[in-house]
């Protein structure tokens, strides 16, 4: 498993109109995942979330994968940047990765790393998730089935328990972040069909139960639309 973490350039304009649909940032990073098929998350093992700095709101986007990405591609994404979307009064071109000069002293952008992800039963791990909680509800009388957001907060706790007792692990404690609806399309046949998404950020600690179990449901995430950068579970050794 591979995941890299790239920073992006809040000044782009492609990365301001991917930020706005998901869908299309997905189309992007298949660009860099050899044999990526962005139809199908299943075989190319892509998820990604995209995290905004609390203070500066600089985004970063994680993605994790089977195969190893090549994201070179990106610093030849290039715009002219108008006076009136950067505030500067000449134009210059832009990068869709924030640049060396706007980095942190030594900070690699983008940054990769192959994952050897080995966990220890009974292991405690701080975790962040963002996720589209749903349950199936039956419409028009006519077996016909609908998905539909998980709306309260008890609700959306038990939603995440579940989940994590499926794939080998219990829930310690959590904090839920509501950030509402996000826009996404999906290609059809014959149309592309927008629908709006739940949002909900977890972060919380885990107890790891079934080790293998809970890496193989890492690999592939965790509820529905993964494809507009729910699912990606990030782990971190847990204080205090």
């Amino acid at each position: 498993m591979y995941l890299s973490r790239l920073i992006l350039n809040p000044r782009s304009r492609q990365v301001r109109n991917e930020l706005a649909d998901p869908y299309e940032m997905h189309r992007t990073i298949c660009k860099g995942i050899p044999i990526a098929n962005f139809q199908d998350n299943e075989s190319s093992g892509i998820l990604f979330r995209v995290d905004l700095h609390p203070r500066t709101r600089i985004p970063t986007l994680l993605v994790q994968s089977r195969q190893k990405p090549e994201w070179s591609f990106l610093s030849g994404v290039q715009e002219l940047a108008t006076a009136s979307d950067s505030k500067l009064s000449d134009s210059r071109v832009k990068n869709y990765l924030l640049g060396e000069s706007d980095l942190p002293l030594d900070v690699e952008n983008p940054a990769v790393k192959e994952m050897d992800l080995k966990l220890d039963e009974g292991q405690m791990l701080a975790f962040r998730l963002r996720a589209n909680p749903t349950f199936k509800k039956t419409i028009n009388g006519e077996g016909g089935k609908a998905r539909l957001g998980i709306l309260k907060e008890e609700d959306q706790q038990k939603w995440l328990e579940r989940k994590l007792e499926s794939a080998g692990a219990s829930l310690v404690s959590v904090n839920i972040f509501n950030e509402q609806f996000t826009r996404g399309k999906f290609k059809e046949p014959e149309k592309a069909k927008r629908m709006n998404f739940l949002s909900i950020q977890f972060d919380g600690v885990l107890q790891v139960k079934k080790s293998e179990d809970f890496v193989n449901a890492i690999f592939t995430g965790f509820g529905s639309a993964k494809g507009l950068g729910f699912g990606l579970l990030s782990l971190a050794r847990a204080t205090g």
